[in-house]
């Protein structure tokens, strides 16, 4: 079994020991963020913004599915819901794609020594690397390489239920099968601000996702939420309903 790992650390001169240490700068100790769920009560009643409230975070054992585009922000989504779990001890991002940036964790406020990024292609020791991070790691983010068979996510779900590890599955094509998450989280469409006219700065990040699973309680619900590329994302408060922004800078997924 073959795999390549990347401490983050947040200092220099550590020294290197069974591992490729990722070079990395001085950064200012981050807080530990999720998504902010601001309330609108002409638009939402409290019951169903509490109900958004609790469906994006994962409790320990419990499995997120993302499915989308790239680009679309589910990296960040994805450690929204595990940065609570940093103050435990390690999170390990497994990059089957092998382009993953640590940037997503710490603007989630994951501090750079709490992340290890696991990378490996191999999709026939896959199973075996991500039975390993959920044995020892307090949560993980695993992209899910193509052409896995059906019975082996199925087995990394019971084990992370038994090991009451959260995890995070990102498949690189397609979703995961029924049963697998515990919520799925899949992106519909997404909206750039800055680039209206076709060139500027891109300002903000506006992403349409559907929900479902044993987490919305059998129901599927609509969530908007917004990123300005700082350390919080927020929920859109207008839930179930279809953005109203123009159609410039929108990509639709799907």
């Amino acid at each position: 079994m073959s795999f390549g790992i990347e401490r983050m650390f947040d200092y220099r001169d550590i020294p290197a020991v069974g591992a490729r240490w990722c070079e990395t700068h001085e950064r200012t100790p981050a807080v530990v963020t999720t998504l902010q769920h601001p309330v609108n009560s002409s638009t939402l009643h409290q019951r169903d913004f509490e109900h958004v409230k609790d469906l994006l975070t994962l409790a320990p054992g419990q499995i997120a599915g993302l499915s989308g585009i790239p680009g679309s922000g589910l990296t960040r989504i994805g450690m929204s819901l595990l940065a609570p779990y940093a103050a435990r001890g390690p999170l390990v991002y497994l990059d089957v794609r092998g382009w993953a940036s640590p940037m997503a964790a710490w603007e989630m406020g994951i501090e750079p020594e709490r992340l290890v990024v696991v990378r490996s292609n191999d999709i026939v020791t896959w199973s075996r690397i991500v039975a390993i991070l959920l044995d020892g790691a307090q949560g993980v983010y695993a992209e899910v390489p193509t052409g896995l068979r059906d019975q082996v996510l199925y087995k990394l779900a019971a084990l992370a239920r038994t090991k009451r590890t959260p995890l995070v599955l990102r498949p690189l094509s397609g979703g995961l099968p029924g049963g697998v998450a515990h919520l799925n989280l899949e992106v519909r469409e997404v909206l750039w601000e800055g680039t209206e006219a076709g060139h500027g700065n891109l300002t903000n990040r506006r992403t349409l996702l559907v929900a479902s699973g044993k987490a919305t309680r059998g129901m599927v619900r609509t969530i908007e939420v917004e990123d300005d590329g700082t350390n919080d994302l927020r929920v859109v408060p207008h839930l179930g309903t279809q953005t109203t922004r123009p159609v410039e800078g929108r990509i639709r997924a799907g």
